[in-house]
């Protein structure tokens, strides 16, 4: 399995992101500052993910949330209620 994820930064409410095949394992990454991208506004919430059965669907994602803004303002419309809580 593969997931495309959004994380929430407390400190700054930046949002960030990724995709990955051990979700637990990479949230744990972002929350320790081993990710360089992530580091100075930790810590993090998760506050949404999607799987996928192949990593190259949830690499495609990945990029359209990252090229398209328009497809990350629509994920952005969807969630409303995970982004605004604590």
């Amino acid at each position: 399995m593969f997931c495309v994820y959004v994380i929430k930064s407390a400190k700054s409410n930046q949002l960030y992101f990724g995709s990955t095949n051990d979700p637990r394992r990479r949230f744990a990454e972002h929350n320790s500052g081993l990710s360089g991208h992530t580091k100075k506004h930790m810590p993090y919430k998760l506050i949404y993910y999607e799987a996928y059965g192949s990593e190259e669907d949830a690499r495609t994602r990945e990029l359209n949330l990252n090229l398209r803004a328009n497809a990350f303002n629509q994920l952005k419309r969807r969630i409303v209620a995970s982004l605004k809580a604590n």
